[in-house]
């Protein structure tokens, strides 16, 4: 499915990167409502949204960055139909209420084809209510909480594992491989946050483990003191956090000065070198369940990230990959509901071909979507951190189960 990288396409990468937006502007090779490029080529737009900036951006960016390595990949199959693809990032920070106000720009925008997008399930969920209302199909390469896609809305598809897999899958591996038996939970009150919680809390229970505690922090707090307070009064042998790397990375920093030693374990928003950062060498220990795979593990991972770090001189995230695959599936979604035709498709034909993707193989996984929108090959992985350096070392890889 991949054209062969050039040192042209490099040098369009990078120009790219220098050209990005940051808060929602379309990039400067085109602006809604121009039905040419500069080529002369008609033109078709695939939007990014995820937190360019804030506590998440790490994240963020490798979701934009490898949406637009694929995008790059394919820009000639697109060219020799006679159009120009045209990245246009947006920046939702993190932020509900920027995620739905993007999506309202994205949806005025009548060359906007497809959205990959979001990170953050909570900025998903009501965006994608935007989508549905402009018949923009989106492609999450993250968000997992179970909402997104019980809704049925005909526009959200995702190419990773719903938190009903995760948390459960994470809890077996506590209680089962760690030997967790008494567990402190803290979650950060977001949809993701508190849905992974949750899942985890529940099947925990279910595997005969006391769960001795049960609290709430906030998104952007740095002072952990009362809550771990709490949690050294039960003694726990471990603890599960759901929630976002900024905050675990400082949650692990604190517990670790207090004198808590018991292993402590986030879902796959762990899954950034910024919680190396924030953490330090008491990330040593840590685990953490993820929706996303080793690239380096992966048939074509060390072509594909040697490319990638050519391309933007840093190694690859967690979901960077994943953002790669998504937008590969929305591409060629694209040239199937364009058919033998020259015109560029209708919104509701592209989201209908999208749904439609069977055994499509992509680079980190393969994709089936079902009738409302999740990947029956997406995995979860534990991982830990042996040292403190990203990523953790793989500990297990969890199929889900047949429906």
């Amino acid at each position: 499915m991949r054209s062969k990288w050039s040192g042209l396409m490099v040098a369009a990468l990078i120009t790219g990167l220098l050209a990005g937006c940051g808060n929602g502007a379309t990039s400067s090779s085109g602006s809604a409502g121009d039905s040419t490029a500069s080529t002369g080529d008609k033109v078709i737009k695939i939007a990014t949204q995820s937190p360019l900036s804030g506590g998440s951006s790490i994240q963020g960016e490798a979701i934009k960055l490898g949406a637009q390595m694929s995008m790059e990949d394919h820009k000639e199959e697109f060219t020799k139909l006679g159009y120009s693809l045209e990245l246009v990032p947006y920046d939702d920070q993190g932020d509900p209420k920027k995620g739905v106000a993007n999506a309202e720009l994205i949806g005025a925008d009548q060359q906007v084809l497809g959205v990959i997008g979001h990170l953050n399930s909570g900025v998903s969920i009501p965006s994608s209510v935007v989508y549905e209302k402009y018949n923009i199909p989106m492609i999450s390469p993250a968000s997992t909480a179970t909402e997104l896609t019980d809704r049925k809305l005909k526009v959200v598809n995702r190419v990773v594992a719903r938190d009903d897999f995760q948390g459960p899958a994470a809890a077996e591996y506590a209680v089962k491989t760690v030997g967790a038996k008494n567990i402190f939970i803290i979650q950060d009150k977001t949809a993701y946050g508190q849905g992974l919680a949750e899942a985890f809390r529940d099947a925990a229970q279910a595997q005969g483990a006391t769960i001795s505690g049960y609290e709430g922090i906030t998104v952007g707090e740095k002072d952990f003191n009362g809550v771990l307070n709490i949690a050294a009064t039960q003694k726990p042998d471990f603890i599960f956090f759901g929630g976002l790397y900024a905050e675990a990375g400082l949650l692990i920093k604190q517990a670790r000065d207090k004198g808590i030693m018991a292993p402590i374990m986030g879902g796959d928003a762990l899954d950034s070198s910024g919680l190396v950062d924030i953490a330090g060498t008491d990330v040593k220990g840590a685990l953490y369940s993820s929706v996303a795979g080793d690239i380096s593990k992966l048939p074509d991972g060390q072509e594909w990230t040697a490319r990638y770090k050519e391309a933007f001189g840093k190694n690859p995230e967690g979901y960077s990959v994943y953002a790669y695959d998504s937008m590969t599936v929305m591409l060629d979604a694209i040239k199937t509901a364009m058919g033998s035709g020259t015109e560029a498709p209708a919104r509701d034909a592209v989201r209908d071909a999208v749904r439609a993707t069977k055994d499509f193989e992509g680079v980190a996984t393969k994709v089936s979507f079902d009738d409302i929108g999740d990947n029956a090959y997406a995995k979860v992985f534990i991982y830990k951190f042996a040292d403190a350096t990203y990523p953790g070392s793989l500990e297990a890889e969890i199929a889900q189960p047949a429906k």
